[in-house]
């Protein structure tokens, strides 16, 4: 078995704004009521993300100057290496698309780190999403089941550790062997009592494995 891994969710973990704001304030003005209906349970997460990914209307050259300009958490960056240089795998776990994640990692040349998220594509002026019900990972609502990825990775590794900020999140948290949580997943995950180490930038979760020995 491997030693260890460390899996990132992406918008609003390793970006500081998900990448579905940017379109609906640039693009897609009538996303905000959609947002509304989706955050009330009324539309299911990849739904949503279909719906805003398919409401751009521009050429790509144009969609690749908005990814980046995704602002991330600087940070990330040496604590990748660090986890890398450690002896530990990093992987991005996102249940938006690898579209424009592939388009961030190149812009900052991250190297060597797989990434588990919805296929997407660029076509007529739009970003769009294959989803595969066959897949292993599937899931209905998400597109991609995290907590199936990190059972998955676990069958790899000694330990998986797991960072994320919000509702998608709390699944992966829930079988992690340990959890690093941003923005809303604190309240979720404490309102559940499913343990998890606050933190506010990757700078936080460094100086934590750092602190138990895991990162040299």
């Amino acid at each position: 078995m491997n030693k260890w891994a460390f899996v990132s969710d992406f918008d609003g973990t390793i970006s500081n704004k998900d990448f579905y704001w940017i379109v609906i304030e640039k693009y897609f003005p009538e996303g905000e009521q959609l947002f509304q209906q989706w955050r009330a349970g009324k539309i299911k997460d990849i739904d949503f993300l279909k719906t805003v990914f398919t409401s751009i209307h521009q050429d790509e050259e144009k969609i690749i100057e908005d990814i980046h300009h995704i602002p991330i958490d600087e940070t990330v960056l040496p604590f990748i290496k660090r986890v890398q240089q450690s002896e530990g795998d990093f992987y991005v776990l996102s249940a938006g698309t690898d579209y424009y994640i592939r388009h961030i990692f190149k812009k900052y040349d991250i190297r060597g780190v797989d990434i588990f998220s919805n296929e997407g594509y660029y076509h007529d002026k739009n970003i769009h999403m294959r989803i595969d019900p066959n897949h292993i990972h599937y899931s209905e609502r998400y597109g991609i089941d995290k907590s199936s990825v990190i059972r998955t990775l676990k069958q790899t590794y000694e330990t998986v550790y797991f960072i994320g900020d919000s509702e998608p999140d709390v699944h992966a948290a829930k079988v992690a062997d340990v959890t690093f949580a941003k923005g809303t997943l604190q309240s979720l995950l404490r309102e559940q009592h499913i343990p998890f180490v606050p933190v506010n930038t990757f700078a936080d979760v460094e100086r934590y494995l750092q602190e138990k020995g895991v990162l040299t």
